[in-house]
């Protein structure tokens, strides 16, 4: 598989510019839901694939709730701490 450079990420800080509802879901009595088909082929996500769920809070309430995928959240933190990482071992 082919890695994008951080750059191009959709969601890295800030680049939030395409927001929109996507869809609108239920959550049943034991907390779950479905992601429709249609979503879950645009964006790529398929059975197995992990997901972090990031909230927002205000007033001491979680608001807003974001899913990306692990994948690329794991490539955001790289993206952000490899330069500092290597900032470091320079000064050492």
């Amino acid at each position: 598989m082919k890695r994008k450079p951080i750059g191009d990420s959709c969601c890295r800080p800030g680049g939030f510019g395409g927001c929109k509802v996507e869809s609108l879901v239920t959550v049943d009595d034991r907390g779950q839901m479905v992601l429709p088909k249609d979503l879950r082929d645009k964006a790529g996500i398929r059975g197995g694939d992990k997901l972090a769920v990031i909230g927002w809070e205000r007033g001491g309430k979680v608001c807003c709730l974001s899913l990306i995928k692990a994948e690329e959240l794991s490539e955001m933190v790289k993206g952000v701490l490899g330069p500092l990482m290597g900032d470091l071992v320079q000064r050492t």
